[in-house]
């Protein structure tokens, strides 16, 4: 289990309602039990302890949209969503509220903000004493790309998300995007972020890409019709537990399931390549078919013939499938 544990701000919630909050940093992997630490402070509080408390701990979904994850109050407890099986507090001492998250998923990682609040009528006192916490669990991961064998700019927003989850992803967060550009990622194609905006991130200006008079940045659209605009995505993958190989012989696409099967694996997902290649330095110069029929491969030390210029995950694109001319990349999950 990955544990942090620290003290969060005490705020005096006047008339304003102005507050400050700590923010933690948590990393984990899918699959991790993870602790979101939230605890009060006794030499400031008026208060008996987590118990004689109201505790709510949300996820915040965007600039102004926050999903309930669970409310406590003394020995009442209501989990809300897809989290009741999923978080329960830690309760380590009579002033711990931090939340264990078990088993996460890649839908866990975002920002949670833990509240507790001595009086539940803030009309009752001038001044409520209240806690705020705020805790991001993230995920080592890498963005990529996406669009589909249609070609470019053919998805609304509810089919990218498909399109990020059957490359075993998410739909990219725009800090994952920033983050990403940061570390170097240029792409002139914009792309769906998941909270409906539509952005591209260029390191090099150029033209058409933004103009050349522009600095590097995130170029953004704007938020967008979900359902009627349509552009590719931006998808968000984390670490796998399992391996990605390679199998080489000149395959069609249905011999390049064969293949995989034969081995006890699956075709690759576009996800697996992209998280062998930047997680893993997964480096091979030789074409392979993917799970959505894309054919691919991963250079993370620039060479001639393969990538002059730079790492990346190189694209081929969607040829015929009855093309018996590229090997397969698998992955055997462990």
């Amino acid at each position: 289990m990955i544990r942090l544990l620290c003290l969060a701000l005490f705020c005096l919630a006047l008339a304003n309602n102005a507050y400050t909050a700590e923010h933690i940093q948590i990393h984990a992997s899918p699959g991790d039990n993870v602790t979101l630490p939230c605890r009060l402070n006794r030499e400031t509080s008026l208060s008996f302890g987590v118990m004689g408390n109201r505790i709510k701990w949300t996820k915040l979904e965007g600039a102004f949209n926050e999903v309930d994850v669970l409310v406590s109050m003394g020995f009442h407890k209501i989990k809300y969503g897809r989290f009741q099986n999923h978080a329960h507090l830690l309760e380590a001492d009579e002033n711990d509220a931090s939340l264990i998250i078990n088993n996460i998923e890649l839908d866990d990682f975002g920002t949670y903000k833990c509240e507790v609040m001595n009086g539940m009528d803030e009309n009752v006192v001038e001044v409520d004493i209240r806690m705020q916490g705020v805790a991001s669990l993230s995920f080592t991961g890498v963005v990529f790309p996406y669009s589909p064998r249609v070609g470019r700019y053919n998805l609304n927003f509810h089919d990218a998300e498909k399109a990020c989850l059957d490359q075993d992803a998410v739909v990219a967060t725009f800090e994952q995007l920033y983050q990403a550009w940061k570390g170097g990622l240029d792409w002139c194609n914009a792309g769906w972020l998941s909270d409906g905006t539509v952005q591209y991130p260029i390191n090099k200006p150029r033209e058409p890409c933004g103009g050349r008079r522009n600095g590097a940045g995130l170029r953004s659209y704007g938020r967008r019709d979900k359902s009627n605009s349509r552009f590719d995505v931006f998808c968000y993958t984390s670490g796998f537990t399992g391996q990605v190989f390679f199998v080489d012989q000149k395959l069609t696409y249905n011999e390049a399931v064969q293949a995989c099967q034969n081995d006890g694996g699956e075709l690759a997902k576009t996800g697996h390549m992209f998280a062998a290649w930047k997680l893993h330095g997964y480096d091979r110069c030789d074409a392979g078919w993917l799970s959505d029929g894309s054919v691919r491969y991963p250079i993370s030390r620039p060479r001639m013939k393969c990538s002059p210029t730079e790492a990346a995950v190189r694209f081929i694109g969607f040829p015929d499938k009855k093309h018996k001319l590229y090997g397969a990349y698998c992955y055997k999950a462990q």
